[in-house]
């Protein structure tokens, strides 16, 4: 135990470094029982910003353009970036700091199987070894892929997609020819969809130097991965079965569940009615990041909140929610202030600029929902083709279970 002269030594040098922790952002606040509480200092957004999507999405600040009858928007938000944008049309209905370079964590992952889903075969098998799983970062979330043991890509997509798991990202890595060359796929691929903002460091969103996203350029990505059958269904699905390690001939397997709170409705957090994915992320420096996209009455939304600085508890997913019931009441009401590109590809062999995301066709979403005999909910979830221009005609389905009580 410490004698009072060490104590008080101890008490000055704490007092000496309190100029020097109030101006440190990482470090919370010391006040007294009669000192107001002040809220840590927030980074500013940069002054300027891309406006690919339009000159609006590159102002600091929110950009929304209320018409008649339009709701407010909802004011406990707090994320430093987010979009609301219609999945049919491309118009971004409202946005905040839209174009503001952001850590991403996992939800980079939604570029990863973007990338790579149509490159390796579902039921490729790989053998893992030590090397594969040798760039996985300390404290990484993990679906428990284990060296010496054999998956299939369709294993390790649902690792990825259930539990966000970075060995299973690396895995995938190692079939489609290393972590390097991952990158540069995924760095070509977030160019082809005019995704400007991001630069891929790690092809998980494991923390790194430089790595770094946007919510329009995460918008961009996921609405681009639900063009395809098998991210779809990956992003819908609430658990799945994974297997585990080899008890004489037999391989054990274990659950895993989509840890997307709005999807399995948990920690708290109720299932979002027409919810269909499809990624969340949190790491140090990213704080809780998370993308959507819902369907209600025959409109699609995709939406993204990056960091919220609230501390109420699972904020990214309460304001995730908020912003959908906005959008959903909003629309057909609201001016856009932007909208999403098409890839570059569409924009070449369709003929729009930069900027024009014009759809073919229009194909209404079509929703049905019933009660099970288990007790669970269904959704069969349509959503809407004419997303792109070079599949105009495509058109969106999404069958999914809500997850039932179990014994």
């Amino acid at each position: 135990m410490k004698n009072a002269a060490q104590k008080t030594a101890l008490t000055v040098t704490a007092a000496s470094l309190l100029p020097l922790v109030a101006l440190t952002p990482a470090v919370a606040n010391t006040h007294d029982a009669t000192a107001k509480t002040t809220a840590p200092a927030q980074p500013v957004p940069p002054a300027v910003m891309s406006t690919v999507g339009g000159p609006r999405l590159g102002k600091a600040g929110t950009q929304v353009s209320l018409g008649a009858g339009a709701p407010v928007l909802p004011k406990d938000v707090t994320g430093r970036s987010w979009i609301v944008a219609d999945a049919e049309s491309g118009e971004v209905l409202a946005s905040h700091n839209a174009h503001w370079r952001l850590p991403p964590a996992s939800t980079l992952k939604m570029l990863f199987a973007d990338t790579l889903l149509t490159k390796i075969p579902k039921t490729a098998t790989h053998k893992v070894t030590a090397a594969d799983l040798a760039g996985v970062g300390p404290g990484s979330s993990l679906v428990g892929v284990k060296e010496e043991h054999a998956y299939t890509a369709n294993d390790l997509w649902l690792g990825v997609f259930l539990r966000s798991g970075n060995d299973a990202v690396h895995v995938l890595s190692a079939m489609n020819g290393g972590i390097d060359k991952t990158i540069e796929d995924m760095q070509a691929q977030a160019e082809e969809l005019q995704a400007l903002d991001t630069q891929v460091v790690s092809p998980d969103g494991y923390d790194a130097a430089g790595q770094v996203s946007s919510a329009y350029d995460l918008t961009l990505i996921a609405r681009s991965g639900m063009q395809k059958k098998d991210f779809r269904e990956y992003a819908a699905t609430v658990r799945a079965d994974f297997p585990g390690s080899m008890s004489g001939a037999t391989r054990e397997k274990f659950e895993i569940q989509n840890t997307n709170r709005l999807l399995t409705g948990d920690a708290g957090i109720p299932p979002y009615k027409g919810i269909a994915g499809v990624k969340n992320g949190n790491t140090t420096h990213a704080g809780a990041t998370f993308t959507g996209v819902a369907e209600r009455d025959g409109k699609v939304l995709l939406v993204t909140v990056m960091n919220p600085s609230s501390d109420e508890d699972q904020a990214v997913y309460k304001e995730a929610g908020r912003l959908l019931d906005w959008g959903f009441a909003a629309a057909g009401k609201v001016t856009p202030v932007g909208e999403l590109v098409p890839p570059r590809s569409a924009e070449t062999q369709g003929g729009g600029g930069a900027g024009e995301a014009k759809s073919g066709p229009e194909t209404k979403a079509v929703a049905a929902a019933k009660e099970e005999s288990s007790g669970g909910m269904g959704i069969a979830l349509a959503l809407v083709g004419g997303v792109l221009v070079l599949l105009a005609a495509a058109v969106f389905v999404v069958n999914r279970r809500w997850p039932t009580q179990r014994s």
